[in-house]
């Protein structure tokens, strides 16, 4: 699930959303999105944190923050943490909304965000790393207003009004292969993408995101692959549940890429992965791009290293 572009894009369009992801984090941007509050009970909530009786009990991330700041963070993580705990299954929205948008403001380039100037805006460096930044650019974090700063991006997010989502959804927290509580043959479409071998470190990017929200990081098992037949059998394990809650002729998405320099294209594993499996292998839609931002936050030249194309595996569940 990611983010939760597939639920949301499925959301508006009109059907029925599900989504899973083994990192509980994933859940918290994606569920305030599909139930989007109104702005005056997200100003509510924003009135309601104890803003100035926050401590700060980590004196380390006064590398990205300004020690008010911190405390108002602090403050803020919390209540959260109170007010809408992690088994919660349906919080509050406006307090699931300001989590969600405090959680994308932690780290980032510009006054937008919470902290001085780091990289990249999508996950955080190290303390050590941060440190190095800083001495760099000669810069200190400066006082922020983390209230106004929430309440700024969340009326940038709802512009065009905030969308009428009526239809009921389903996200969970689990490994791709058990997918318990998703009954058989419901499934119309599938879009997913595993993690890449042994690429990017989840854990590592998404520490301070899982502080914030109390998620202990090195309890969550994301896939990480050295080898490249233990990532087949991973995908194989995934595409086996994926058989068994689709629907006759529905479909699967497999998002990979080139890993390795471009010499490995991780669609020729999950190609066979799926030779087995009750699906028609129709085809390998590839899309070549060029890098732009991350690359450039980077100093990577495009198209030299990472992951340059998209390379989508599309198969058909055969009929039972």
């Amino acid at each position: 699930m990611g983010r939760g572009t597939t639920p949301i894009e499925a959301h508006l369009l009109g059907r029925r959303a599900f989504g899973n992801d083994i990192n509980p984090l994933s859940l918290l941007l994606t569920r305030p999105r599909l139930s989007v509050p109104r702005l005056s009970d997200i100003e509510r909530v924003l009135q309601s944190v104890p803003w100035e009786k926050g401590k700060i009990d980590r004196e380390d991330l006064l590398v990205f923050y300004h020690p008010a700041t911190l405390r108002r963070l602090c403050a803020l993580r919390d209540w959260l943490l109170r007010e809408a705990p992690l088994d919660e299954p349906r919080p509050d929205p406006a307090v699931d909304w300001v989590r969600m948008v405090a959680i994308n403001r932690l780290t980032g380039h510009s006054p937008g965000f919470f902290s001085v100037r780091t990289m990249p805006p999508n996950q955080a460096v190290s303390i050590s790393a941060q440190r190095k930044i800083n001495e760099k650019n000669r810069t200190i974090p400066t006082e922020k207003d983390i209230a106004t700063l929430i309440w700024k991006k969340t009326k940038s997010l709802l512009a065009d009004g905030t969308p009428k989502l009526t239809l009921d959804f389903y996200l969970s927290c689990g490994e791709a292969e058990h997918l318990s509580k998703i009954n058989d043959g419901v499934v119309s479409l599938i879009v997913t993408s595993p993690p890449f071998l042994d690429v990017v470190q989840y854990a590592d990017d998404n520490w301070l995101r899982c502080w914030f929200s109390g998620i202990d990081v090195k309890s969550i098992k994301i896939s990480i692959h050295r080898e490249e037949s233990d990532w087949q059998n991973m995908v194989f394990s995934a595409l086996r549940e994926s058989a068994r809650v689709l629907k006759d002729n529905g479909y699967v998405a497999f998002e990979v890429g080139e890993v390795r320099g471009g010499r490995l294209l991780l669609e020729r594993l999950v190609w066979a992965a799926a030779d087995s499996l009750p699906f028609e292998r129709i085809c390998v839609i590839v899309n070549e791009q060029s890098f732009t931002k991350t690359s450039n936050c980077w100093g990577v030249a495009n198209n030299t290293k990472g992951t340059n194309s998209n390379r989508i595996v599309l198969l058909r569940r055969l009929p039972r």
